[in-house]
């Protein structure tokens, strides 16, 4: 197998979108992202991860095969149709959180909701989740908007000081009529870089 130590990062690899790299096993995304966009070590990357320089080796190294693989693929599919049901649900939230109404998104979590704070934190539950949204009220005003990114359903978020501008974006999973899992990206910037984003 090939030492990823002594691999350069890829600039086709640096450039894929989001959408492709989601299409990777978890551990594979994680370990390409972690070294080849953010810098990691390998050694850190294990840290990270909880695994073995090994398992983190034949990570990344299968993780970029993959990746090699998916660029050459045609990027002409057409991102999914939202559901009347999906776009409900969703245009519902992103106008709660315009109205600044924390409440009531607060009252669209499920029990066991997920939140991924991508690079900062993870949160379980209801209980921990609905902390979340504090920042969000004492956070400067920005603008959300239905939207796509690499054909998922997302919410577009807009700073004030730039409002034709995205500038991050949050990923929602549902089940039945409440928000199961929230991927926010604030803090991960690089997941615009490549993307294709669209608004609704």
């Amino acid at each position: 197998m090939v030492d990823p130590d002594d691999e350069q990062p890829d600039p086709e690899l640096l450039s894929t979108s989001l959408r492709t790299f989601m299409r990777l096993p978890t551990v594979q995304r994680s370990s390409v992202i972690l070294m080849d966009v953010l810098g990691y070590s390998l050694n850190e990357i294990g840290e990270i991860m909880e695994a073995s320089l090994p398992a983190v080796k034949s990570a990344l190294h299968r993780g970029r095969s993959r990746l090699h693989e998916l660029a050459k693929e045609p990027d002409d599919a057409p991102p999914p149709l939202l559901s009347s049901t999906e776009r409900t649900l969703l245009a519902a939230y992103i106008d709660r959180f315009n109205a600044r109404d924390y409440d009531a998104v607060r009252a669209m979590l499920a029990q066991e909701v997920r939140l991924d704070l991508i690079n900062r934190r993870q949160l379980n539950g209801k209980a921990e989740v609905q902390n979340y949204f504090t920042n969000y009220a004492n956070a400067s005003p920005r603008h959300f908007a239905l939207g796509f990114v690499d054909g998922h359903p997302a919410m577009l978020v807009y700073e004030a000081v730039a409002p034709d501008v995205v500038s991050y974006f949050v990923l929602l999973d549902w089940h039945d009529d409440a928000v199961l899992r929230i991927r926010d990206f604030l803090y991960a910037p690089y997941a615009l870089e490549g993307a294709i984003v669209r608004s609704a």
